[in-house]
């Protein structure tokens, strides 16, 4: 995958290859340049950077940011994310739509993915994450695939736990995505971690990228490296 090496990508970007693995996560995915696809909830772009390029000729790439219209980390979020889509040529044929809107027409995807972001739906309780899932079923083809990959608890804990650390528990995802209709295709170890002891004073943000303890014991935790991870491939029958 040539858009993994492209040289648009930022240095930044690419050091985190390393811990994110985007050509074997992508290839997991099933995901092929004449594709369509949605990213939910695409961050500051780490994955639009690949995936732009990836699908520019054949495919289409549509993303679901948050409506920055929320204000506040939401419109900081996107402020960031739209410099990216201005920068360069090969984010001129990205299509953009908002989270919790309607994601495409029915029955229309071929795939959607979404990295690292589960635990920011189930603030409070788990409805906002529900209705992502339905949505994202709904756009799905039948045959279409759901790619997540999510930080990951070890132990059986709860919703507000998982919130407030960020890992989640792989039986709570994948339940969730039961609910909805998908089937569980298969999992795989690829962004794991085994370093990772997930019982830091900040939770996940502990650890980089965020060092949200910043220089306090900071070898310790770029030793241990990014969080360990779930990845998970569902499809819609």
């Amino acid at each position: 995958m040539d858009s993994v090496n492209s040289l648009h990508r930022s240095e930044h970007n690419i050091t985190r290859d390393q811990y994110r693995n985007p050509y074997e996560t992508l290839s997991f995915f099933r995901i092929e340049p004449e594709m369509t696809v949605i990213e939910l909830s695409p961050g500051r772009g780490w994955y639009t950077e690949i995936l732009a390029k990836y699908m520019y000729d054949k495919g289409r790439y549509i993303v679901a940011p948050y409506n920055p219209k929320l204000g506040g980390y939401a419109k900081r979020l996107w402020n960031s994310y739209n410099e990216l889509l201005k920068s360069n040529e090969v984010y001129s044929k990205v299509e953009t739509i908002f989270l919790f809107d309607k994601l495409a027409d029915d029955n229309s995807v071929d795939a959607v993915l979404t990295f690292r972001n589960v635990h920011n739906w189930v603030k409070d309780n788990d409805e906002n994450a529900k209705k992502i899932f339905k949505q994202s079923f709904s756009a799905l083809r039948s045959g279409g695939y759901f790619g997540i990959v999510e930080h990951r608890a070890d132990n059986k804990i709860s919703l507000d736990e998982m919130y407030n650390s960020g890992y989640m528990t792989e039986e709570f995802v994948i339940d969730l995505a039961k609910n909805v209709g998908f089937v569980l295709v298969d999992k795989s170890e690829i962004n794991a971690n085994y370093k990772d002891l997930k019982n830091y004073p900040k939770g996940v943000w502990t650890l980089p990228p965020s060092l949200r303890l910043k220089d306090k014991d900071k070898d310790k935790y770029l030793e241990i490296g990014e969080s360990d991870r779930m990845t998970l491939l569902f499809q819609k029958p």
